[in-house]
């Protein structure tokens, strides 16, 4: 079985419920896995959305949520995860807004993909003192046993 990533709330492809974005009450949505690698220590989850600031002339990749050191044995995340809901051992990074936690889907124009990232690893990370993005990828580099995703969409209502 490969490693794979899955929420409740909505299908893989599918549209992001309001709750879970500026417009509603910006909490995660409640995600689960399956497949982790035998030889896996950790686990990291990268949220990002690679159309900011528009999907037709997009510039950057925008960060939603980092998250790295989830122990192995973890089958997913509830909905509204603080850093209170998180397994033992699990550290956070930052986001592009430049805090810890889940900040949700806020696209300016368009809609926009938002791609859920698991990792599974071969090693626990040392605290890497809230990593962004590209601090994580980096001290990841050579230790991926395996890699899930899923997208979500979100377009403003108004």
């Amino acid at each position: 079985m490969s490693l794979g990533i899955t929420s409740a709330a909505f299908q893989p492809g599918g549209s992001i419920p309001a709750v879970y974005t500026c417009e509603g009450r910006d909490v995660s949505p409640p995600l689960a896995w399956s497949g982790v690698p035998a030889g896996a220590k950790s686990l990291a989850l990268i949220v990002d959305d690679p159309d900011a600031p528009d999907p037709a002339a997009p510039k950057r990749v925008y960060v939603h949520w980092v998250l790295y050191n989830i122990p192995p044995a973890t089958t997913g995340l509830p909905e509204a995860a603080t850093a209170a809901d998180l397994p033992p051992g699990t550290l956070e990074g930052k986001n592009d807004w430049n805090r810890t936690g889940y900040g949700g889907p806020c696209p300016p124009i368009g809609r926009h993909r938002y791609f859920f990232k698991l990792y599974a690893l071969d090693t626990t990370l040392p605290d890497l003192k809230h990593p962004t993005k590209a601090a994580l990828l980096k001290a990841m580099e050579g230790h991926v046993l395996a890699q899930a995703e899923m997208i979500g969409t979100y377009q403003k209502a108004k």
